[in-house]
């Protein structure tokens, strides 16, 4: 037999093995989830004259007032809000108006209209009927309950990122925290709410309020922003620059009293015993406010009155995530956690689950963790660095709060305990943490070699 056939042999060989492997990794692709339950060119989530994606978020004091912003089609110019003490006849009697601001949005679902409404002058720990306006319409009365005093025990909820495929397996996330705490009356979200950039963010918004039901607004809602938040662009040269998405300014009616520099990302309020501030990692360590943002935040937490403090951001200072040090947080920005001795800074970005404290101190402690399907895998450094760690697994997180303790219970999306501990507070204002140790599950490992969609650094996509 000559050489030339054995060669073409070979060839035909290889080009059958490389498309069978190009035909495997197709079907593999192929059997991933999409991220959204929206078919291509569907208008579900486009706006209409009903008004939808309500949702409440709390003012500076959140005892005197929360904001709320919702969405209509351009029907709908100057919509009002009602409120009125919550009673217990249907009769609620002669609510007081409060006109909206409004904001033009376009989509690839069209053209929107976002409105918002700050309601003010309210009592403590009082519970309010609140409804906004459609074309010719109305939503439904919602209730929602002021922040009491600093002296009254509070159940808050956190989430990581939610992201990706919201509808189909962050709904049972959002559904599960709010039955293990269903005195909730503050969510946090630590960034990545949607994907985004991928020309189906509207729809992806839909489906994140779709998943959220009626948490956005019964609860108050606070988020901070994710990089998915941001859109990546390219100009004239392959320099990449951050660019704020436009949804994020309109979705959220926020505290307007965050740094210059990151103006609609960044915030703080006071609730019910506790200080949150809200950071903006994207654009620390991308648009180059991390000092300035560290000069507001070392101000938002010199004066306050409170015995906790929480910080809110996405991308965490402690990565257990491989290749990822966000140097600039840590150089810029923790020092001003330190120095306040912030008792907890809760964070998302890298769809895993990890915990540090620094030193013998029982405070700081840095969470990292997810809500959503999308899950990486952990660094070696995270392993011996962070106790518990987990991978492949969906959380939620219930904080309970007085004076004197703070109650840390991160559960998975079927309600078993992965994680916990208090932190309780003297008289002379130290602290000591205490692990919850009984009932708690073992860490979680990642048991497939790769994702549906090939990639070996995730566990699902």
């Amino acid at each position: 037999m000559s050489r030339v056939p054995a060669a073409l042999t070979a060839l035909a060989m290889a080009l059958l093995l490389c498309s069978g492997a190009a035909l495997a990794k197709k079907k593999a692709v192929a059997g991933a989830e999409p991220n959204t339950q929206v078919p291509a060119g569907n208008r579900h989530y486009a706006a209409t004259g009903f008004p939808d994606r309500l949702v409440a978020s709390p003012a500076q004091d959140a005892a005197r007032g929360f904001s709320v912003a919702w969405r209509t089609d351009t029907s709908v110019q100057a919509p009002v809000l009602e409120w009125v003490l919550a009673g217990d006849s249907p009769d609620v009697g002669t609510p007081t108006r409060i006109t909206a601001t409004t904001q033009a949005l376009t989509t690839e679902l069209g053209a929107s209209h976002h409105h918002r409404a700050d309601v003010t002058g309210l009592q403590p720990d009082t519970l309010y009927l609140w409804r906004v306006q459609g074309q010719n319409t109305w939503s439904a009365w919602n209730q929602l309950r002021t922040a009491g005093r600093a002296d009254q025990p509070l159940t808050l909820l956190y989430f990581g990122d939610t992201q990706n495929k919201n509808l189909s397996h962050v709904s049972r996330v959002m559904r599960a925290g709010l039955k293990a705490a269903p005195d909730a009356r503050l969510s946090l979200f630590a960034g990545d709410l949607v994907s985004g950039g991928d020309g189906q963010d509207d729809s992806e918004w839909g489906e994140w309020f779709a998943a959220a039901g009626w948490l956005p607004q019964e609860t108050a809602v606070a988020p901070a922003i994710g990089n998915h938040e941001y859109f990546e662009e390219f100009e004239d040269t392959p320099q990449e620059r951050r660019v704020l998405g436009r949804h994020w300014p309109v979705t959220f009616a926020l505290p307007r009293n965050g740094v210059d520099a990151a103006d609609t990302s960044t915030y703080w309020f006071d609730y019910q015993g506790v200080r949150i501030a809200v950071l903006d990692g994207t654009s620390a360590l991308d648009l180059g406010t991390a000092q300035a943002q560290a000069a507001w935040l070392d101000k938002v937490l010199a004066d306050n009155p409170h015995p906790w403090s929480i910080v809110l951001l996405h991308q965490p200072f402690y990565s257990p995530r491989e290749g990822r040090q966000n140097t600039e947080l840590r150089d810029v920005l923790l020092p001003v956690v330190r120095r306040h001795q912030v008792d907890l800074v809760l964070q998302g970005h890298d769809h895993t689950y990890g915990r540090r404290g620094e030193g013998q101190g029982a405070t700081p402690q840095f969470v990292v963790s997810v809500a959503g399907p999308k899950q990486y895998r952990l660094s070696d450094e995270a392993r011996t660095s962070m106790a518990p760690v987990g991978e492949d697994t969906q959380l939620f997180q219930v904080l309970k709060i007085d004076p004197g303790h703070l109650r840390y219970e991160a559960r998975t999306v079927t309600g078993r305990l992965y994680d916990g501990f208090e932190l309780t507070r003297s008289a002379d204002g130290r602290k000591r943490k205490t692990e919850l140790t009984q009932g708690r599950i073992a860490p979680r490992d990642c048991t497939r070699a790769q994702t549906l969609k090939g990639r070996a650094d995730r566990c699902w996509e």
